[in-house]
């Protein structure tokens, strides 16, 4: 066992190793990903000194990689997108929809990933928000937060979408709130079949734009004979569309969105062990009712297996539909609260970080006495730094 093992132990003890082996493989994505997460919090991205201002410590603090893909950095980064979220809270019920791609599309998908990636998205939302809007159904217009994960619990290629959506929205007139049953949003087999419908539809438009790449065992897919045969054969098969009971109120969303949204691959909390180049990790088995067991894998292996769910360069795993949209969100807003009688938001606190840079005071508390921590000055990087080093958006 390993107090406080990290990703980066991991990649700092065996991240060479890995290169070396995967040299022809290994794009500049996976890359800077290793880098970013084998510096983050180091002297070599540089830093601040701070003091105490109760018993005087002075300590060093040193610079986050912000890197999407670093466990280490996603706490602060969740926690202003949770801020600026609170205010757009609606006092109704929230359902938790999951939409997952099949295995035959999860392998295009990994080769083809802000292609697929986009589709999954977009299907998604649109199946959602026709069915909503459907007379025989909802017939309203919704929101949706939707955040993507590509892993499962034992870092596999697993791509899926959790999409949050309140239980209602306004009329299609705009006249009235529509809620939902209590307890049921949309029946899920009918989701079911419009997302498989919508997303082969897509699928297939990809294939005959040409923005569809085909390596290694799926080369021969790039066959339109052999394409369309797989798109029959998914066609047959029953797509996983899973709806969750609703959550509590808003403090249970938030409480959930925090979990979720900026989540890695795999949390610093699950490590357990790095031994004789093994990694020994904690996992939920779900097709076991969610039992806790112990993988280990050798440390090449894992590596791989994190790396799969690289993200491409500046593509958002969470996004905003329906009346959440980023065009017309404070409108459709302010218009639900008024069909719900219910008060206006009340304006979030400026995020942690933007204060500490106003006022130079420290995020964390004294180690020693609990005194507040205020900034002395900055510590350099010891070496040379490209701007693209950071460049990672969600």
């Amino acid at each position: 066992m390993s107090a406080g093992l990290e990703l980066a132990d991991i990649f700092r003890r065996h991240g060479d190793k890995y290169r070396q082996t995967h040299m022809g493989h290994l794009g500049r994505i996976e890359r800077r990903v290793m880098s970013a997460v084998e510096l983050c919090r180091t002297a070599e991205l540089g830093g601040h000194s701070e003091v105490c201002a109760s018993c005087g410590l002075i300590r060093c603090a040193y610079n986050s990689c912000r890197n999407r893909h670093c466990p280490k950095c996603q706490g602060q980064a969740s926690a202003d997108w949770l801020a600026a979220r609170q205010a757009e809270l609606l006092p109704v019920p929230y359902f938790h929809v999951v939409f997952t791609l099949p295995a035959p599309v999860a392998e295009i998908a990994f080769q083809n990933k802000a292609t697929v990636y986009a589709i999954l998205f977009r299907v998604a939302a649109a199946t959602l928000r026709t069915i909503a809007a459907d007379p025989k159904h909802l017939s309203a217009e919704i929101g949706i937060v939707a955040v993507l994960h590509t892993w499962g619990q034992n870092l596999h290629h697993h791509p899926h979408l959790h999409c949050v959506v309140p239980g209602g929205g306004p009329s299609l007139d705009g006249t009235r709130w529509i809620a939902c049953r209590p307890g049921f949003f949309l029946p899920v087999r009918v989701l079911s079949r419009l997302f498989r419908r919508l997303f082969l539809n897509d699928l297939q438009t990809a294939f005959e734009a040409g923005d569809l790449r085909f390596f290694g065992e799926l080369v021969e897919e790039a066959e339109p004979a052999a394409f369309a045969r797989r798109l029959a054969a998914l066609r047959r098969v029953e797509w996983v569309v899973y709806a969750k009971p609703p959550f509590g109120g808003p403090e249970q969303v938030l409480a959930y969105l925090g979990r979720y949204t900026h989540r890695v691959a795999i949390s610093n909390s699950r490590l357990l062990s790095l031994t004789n180049s093994r990694v020994g990790f904690r996992w939920r088995d779900y097709r076991h009712h969610g039992k806790s067991k112990i993988m280990t894998l050798d440390a090449n292996e894992f590596i791989r297996r994190f790396l799969l769910h690289t993200l491409p360069d500046g593509f958002h795993r969470i996004r905003h539909y329906g009346l959440l949209a980023n065009g017309h969100r404070v409108a459709k807003l302010t218009l639900c609260r008024e069909l719900l009688g219910a008060a206006p938001p009340i304006e979030p606190p400026a995020p942690a970080k933007h204060r500490r840079e106003m006022t130079g005071i420290g995020l964390d508390p004294c180690p020693c006495c609990g005194g507040t921590m205020i900034a002395l000055g900055a510590l350099p990087r010891p070496g040379p730094w490209h701007p693209s080093f950071w460049q990672d958006t969600s």
